[in-house]
């Protein structure tokens, strides 16, 4: 009789056994494989060790300007500035739009930084791919299968930040949304999930970051600030998401964080970060890594 009823159209089919299906498997590692490394202009994630920063939002060409200065000075590899902002409160800045994005990508181009910024609907792809090297889906979009399935036929990289409350197995299958629609340029990103700690906004998750590693070839980052919260846990968050094998950091950077319009908690000052930035390169001498080469012109960057 079971078998009876499952054959009857709109019957329920029972949930394929984990990493089937079509497609599945493709952000696994096969033994013995490297990650694979994303290139950003001279930059390798998977390769040496990249470095991101820049602010939670972009406020002012001031604002940006000032950043982007500081951070290059200091070693960083990418410019990162959110024009579309995503926050909980339907009252809270979000973000100057298009204007924004403009801001952060003179300055990039500026300063020969790439940038990245963050994309929260399909609708935004074409504006992003004229100016933005690297596509960030956030948090709250990492099951947004549209917005995946859409930037997954796009040729541009792609930081796929981890979900609040997501497994590291959901994380990976939703990368394969990326990667099942031919985007092979895939960068994951920890940035810490919800716990009962109230000592911190959220708790990074390192095992996490070790785990994707074992599992998967695709270069993983890691976020403290939103893991953290708080500006005096970033840089030991920091260097010890070096010393257990990210491929990189991405970091909040502000000229003036008590004037910030938003995060402005979890923002390092410039001299902060360019202390963090000499903190960072006996620890990851001790596992065996280094800071990445500094960035080449790309694409997006030269068509401003």
């Amino acid at each position: 009789m079971t078998s009876q009823l499952a054959d009857q159209p709109g019957a329920p089919r029972s949930a394929p056994e984990r990493g089937e299906g079509p497609g599945a498997g493709r952000a696994l590692r096969a033994e013995g494989s490297p990650t694979r490394a994303v290139r950003v202009g001279g930059i390798e994630f998977g390769g040496g060790f990249v470095v991101i920063a820049g602010p939670c939002a972009v406020e002012s060409a001031e604002q940006i300007e000032l950043t982007a200065s500081a951070v290059r000075a200091a070693g960083a590899h990418l410019l990162r500035g959110g024009a579309f902002k995503p926050r909980t409160s339907p009252y809270a800045f979000q973000g100057m739009g298009e204007p924004g994005l403009r801001l952060l990508c003179e300055a990039g181009r500026r300063h020969g930084l790439p940038v990245i910024a963050e994309v929260m609907e399909p609708a935004q792809i074409p504006l992003m791919l004229e100016r933005v090297d690297v596509l960030q889906v956030g948090a709250r979009n990492m099951q947004n299968f549209s917005l995946l399935r859409a930037l997954g036929r796009m040729r541009r990289p792609v930081l796929l930040k981890r979900g609040l409350c997501a497994t590291v197995e959901e994380w990976l299958l939703a990368a394969e949304y990326l990667l099942d629609g031919g985007n092979e340029q895939v960068i994951l990103c920890e940035r810490g999930i919800r716990t009962f700690a109230p000592e911190v906004r959220n708790t990074l998750d390192l095992s996490a970051v070790a785990s994707a590693k074992l599992r998967s070839h695709l270069p993983v980052v890691v976020d403290p600030s939103h893991a953290t919260g708080h500006r005096d846990l970033v840089i030991p968050m920091s260097l010890a998401a070096a010393a257990c094998g990210a491929d990189g950091l991405m970091l909040e950077v502000h000229p003036r964080p008590s004037q910030a319009l938003c995060d402005g908690a979890q923002a390092l000052t410039p001299v902060a970060f360019e202390e963090l930035m000499r903190k960072l390169r006996p620890v990851l001498a001790a596992v065996g890594r280094e800071l990445g080469a500094a960035a080449l012109p790309t694409a997006a960057a030269q068509s401003g």
